[in-house]
């Protein structure tokens, strides 16, 4: 038997679904569903009215979660002083400028802190989408469930 400095540390896995819910705490979004997707590498959320505002000689990122249609939606300004930009290609091949900031998202009873692009997904069935970024060698999906909560394998 080898040394146990020799031996690698094994991770606890968890399962997801190929949706499942999640939190923002720091957003004020709870119980949002969103689809889990390998094929993307970033995590993107839906929102509208993005702007930058110059408050007090410093640029702010302005946005409003989700929109007017959505169940949970309500007319909150969200502002992040630190944010950047990023080109990112979407799932129809074309390259669109967004803005990524960072926050905390509780998935499967995990926290997990991550970076976001904020992008319209209006036309599109979840409002968020899990790129592999966020779940890589954290989670195991199984593509067939739906809702795990993310029990521990």
């Amino acid at each position: 038997m080898l040394p146990l400095r020799y031996m690698k540390r094994i991770k606890r896995q968890y399962l997801v679904g190929r949706r499942e819910y999640v939190d923002f705490p720091e957003l004020n979004i709870f119980g949002i569903e969103a689809k889990i997707d390998t094929g993307a590498y970033t995590t993107a959320l839906h929102c509208h009215d993005i702007q930058i505002k110059h408050i007090l000689g410093e640029d702010i990122l302005c946005f409003k979660l989700l929109d007017p249609s959505h169940p949970v939606y309500n007319e909150q300004e969200h502002r992040f002083g630190h944010f950047s930009k990023k080109i990112i290609k979407s799932s129809s091949g074309e390259a669109e400028e967004r803005y990524i900031i960072r926050t905390v998202v509780y998935i499967a009873g995990k926290k997990i802190r991550c970076t976001l692009s904020l992008t319209d997904r209006g036309n599109m069935r979840y409002p968020v989408l899990i790129g592999r970024k966020m779940i890589k060698n954290k989670f195991i999906i199984d593509v067939g469930k739906i809702h795990t909560g993310g029990f521990t394998i």
